[in-house]
């Protein structure tokens, strides 16, 4: 069978260092600093990949894409509205919304709220918040003076369904209150006594924060007609093109509007994501540069101990090509072998990371995350095969690189002076 005699000395002087000490444990170590690094940035590349995934499929399915908040007035014909934004091609759904901040109180416990006045049946075209009801139901908001609350509201006052709680919000009536300069400048807030018709648990500030409220609802509190609202939620196609798609959107619409997206308020967890994948993919290829320059030592030590042999090629007429590819090639193997192993291993972890962490969680009884704080409670993991390919070939890239100097090196030996020695 032809082989090529570059290939053929190379797995002869590979296979005569096997076991020679401490050049056999340089090696050794090298192919294993390699795997090492490979395997490593593959699994941290599929983590920031599984989180920024969970951003978009779980946080951004409640936060709105985008929303159009009004001005000075109100929007008007709210309905032609939404059906004028749903014609553009990318924005998959609309929905009106009051935004309103206030107090909820309960048995002397105070709480802080964001409550937001929604259509029942198109808000859930743009949020899934109804699918987080853990406690009553999405469609009893129907009902008069009802509201639905978060798990932490309802933790913090104690609350359960059918309790009643008063709602404390400042007035929004553009009429002259009557009363004295002091009432007029501080005006009592709007009572509200009503009824917690369910909770909903969906991790982080959410649950802390926000309630609802049907829409007619909301509109009586601030003073609007039926046929008027604060503000428009939408949802669209691609939510990392969100910004672009909501901009070009409110040029249709004909009233002076606010434009905010998902970006303005939780971008800071996508950018965060983009950062720490910049990060660990440059200190990984940094570890896999550093185990990759090992190659250079091994070859180092490989062609003095072949000097003889080298010389000995040279006066049979072996070319300066045929000994550097030699050497590069028994460098490579090294990265190849190291950078396979490497590869593998990382697709197969990153594959099961999260029922591997799982497991490490309920053996040792802790949780690495929990939904209180974050919007997930588990490590997600999502392995993007353009980051293998371009991991491989870094590391490829690396290990080529290291076998440049000590292969070129190895045609500079002379002939007469090492043979002339022995």
């Amino acid at each position: 069978m032809f082989k090529p005699l570059s290939i053929f000395l190379a797995l002869r002087y590979v296979k005569s260092r096997q076991g020679k000490g401490f050049s056999s444990f340089i090696s050794a170590s090298s192919t294993v600093g390699i795997a090492l690094g490979v395997m490593v940035l593959i699994v941290v590349l599929s983590a920031m990949n599984g989180f920024e995934r969970a951003l978009a499929t779980k946080l951004l399915s409640v936060v709105p894409h985008g929303e159009f908040t009004s001005v000075n007035s109100p929007i008007t014909q709210w309905q032609q509205k939404v059906g004028t934004i749903l014609k553009s091609k990318d924005v998959v759904a609309a929905a009106p919304v009051i935004n309103m901040s206030g107090m909820m109180q309960y048995k002397g416990e105070v709480k802080g709220v964001e409550i937001k006045g929604v259509d029942i049946q198109l808000e859930t075209q743009v949020s899934t918040i109804a699918d987080y009801v853990i406690q009553g139901h999405w469609q009893d908001l129907s009902q008069e003076n009802s509201l639905v609350i978060g798990s932490g509201i309802a933790k913090k006052l104690q609350l359960s369904i059918g309790d009643s709680v008063q709602l404390l919000l400042p007035q929004h009536s553009l009429s002259p209150q009557p009363g004295s300069l002091l009432q007029r400048q501080f005006p009592m807030p709007l009572t509200k006594q009503v009824t917690v018709v369910g909770i909903f648990k969906f991790g982080g500030m959410i649950d802390d924060m926000n309630a609802y409220m049907s829409l007619s609802q909301a509109a009586g509190f601030m003073n609007y007609t039926d046929n008027e609202v604060q503000g428009i939620r939408m949802k669209v196609s691609d939510v990392f093109a969100a910004p672009k798609i909501i901009r070009d959107t409110a040029y249709t619409l004909d009233h002076y509007v606010y434009i905010t997206d998902w970006t303005h308020e939780q971008g800071h967890l996508f950018n965060d994501i983009q950062l720490v994948r910049m990060v660990m993919y440059i200190v990984l290829i940094i570890v896999i540069a550093v185990a990759s320059f090992n190659i250079v030592s091994t070859l180092i030590m490989a062609v003095n101990e072949k000097r003889s042999d080298i010389a000995i090629l040279k006066t049979m007429g072996a070319s300066s090509s045929v000994i550097m590819s030699s050497f590069m090639i028994q460098g490579l193997i090294n990265g190849i072998l190291g950078t396979l192993v490497g590869a593998l291993s990382g697709i197969y972890i990153a594959n099961n990371l999260t029922a591997m962490v799982s497991a490490v969680e309920e053996f040792f009884g802790v949780q690495f995350l929990s939904a209180d704080v974050y919007f997930i409670d588990f490590l997600p993991s999502y392995l993007h095969y353009p980051d293998v390919y371009i991991t491989v070939t870094m590391a490829l890239f690396l290990s080529l690189l290291a076998t440049l100097y000590p292969a070129w090196s190895a045609t500079k030996v002379e002939p007469a002076q090492v043979l002339g020695q022995s």
